[in-house]
């Protein structure tokens, strides 16, 4: 369960539910306006559309205290689910700046790990702040090639003016850059990093040994006290 995060005691950052349906025109509308003044398109999203992410419980709203709608991202899976993308992050432009949209996209993160754990997620975007906040949660830059080759999945490109760019290079180049979360290779990187101190460590056999000879020392050092001390006895 994806519990709310209270932030900066101004923010709730949660899973969206049917209780957020009616903030669903808004947010759209605030997706569409962002592209415009960005100037490189966004897939365009019908309020049903969100709504029905609302619904399923793959999205994450953030909110004020008093219940006004401050940002919004939901995941959407290709290929079966093998892949997750968390997808259109936007913040409303009153609360830009203050942090919030790191803490949406921890959360949808958080969300897709919990829902799919063995999928990759995955992302495209042209926002060098986006491209930030995925690498601290551990994205990597990939070749769009990497990407689901599911037509649908690139369809959402369509409304975006840099769409002629990635047709004409056979969606091998654009100006958005992909990234990528491979639960699998960070699973494999962890295991390196766990130090197996009991089979892997020379150190530890070199710790033996000398735990050993102390050890082998104290008794001979015993032995030779009993013995003394048996010795006074028999003189007495």
């Amino acid at each position: 369960m994806i519990k709310p995060e209270v932030v900066n005691d101004q923010y709730i950052v949660q899973v969206a539910s049917e209780n957020h349906l009616r903030l669903a025109e808004a947010i759209c509308h605030e997706m569409e306006e962002s592209a415009k003044a960005r100037g490189t398109g966004i897939a365009k999203r019908s309020p049903i559309y969100v709504m029905e992410k609302m619904l399923e419980g793959k999205a994450i709203i953030a909110l004020t205290l008093t219940g006004e709608w401050v940002g919004f991202c939901y995941i959407e899976t290709w290929d079966h689910g093998k892949f997750v993308a968390n997808s259109g992050l936007i913040v409303h432009p009153e609360h830009r700046k203050s942090g919030i949209a790191t803490r949406i996209k921890a959360k949808a993160f958080e969300l897709s790990r919990t829902m799919f754990p063995t999928a990759k997620i995955i992302g495209i975007t042209t926002s060098l702040a986006v491209m930030k906040i995925n690498s601290d949660l551990g994205y990597h830059p990939v070749t769009l090639s990497e990407l689901p080759g599911d037509d649908s999945f690139w369809k959402g490109c369509q409304t975006c003016t840099n769409f002629d760019i990635l047709t004409r290079t056979n969606r091998k180049h654009c100006l958005c850059t992909g990234m990528l979360y491979d639960p699998e290779e960070h699973r494999k990187e962890e295991k390196k990093e766990k130090w197996n101190f009991l089979t892997e460590s020379t150190l530890y056999e070199r710790w033996m040994r000398i735990k050993k000879g102390i050890l082998m020392r104290l008794h001979i050092d015993r032995a030779r006290t009993r013995s003394r001390e048996r010795e006074l006895e028999a003189a007495h």
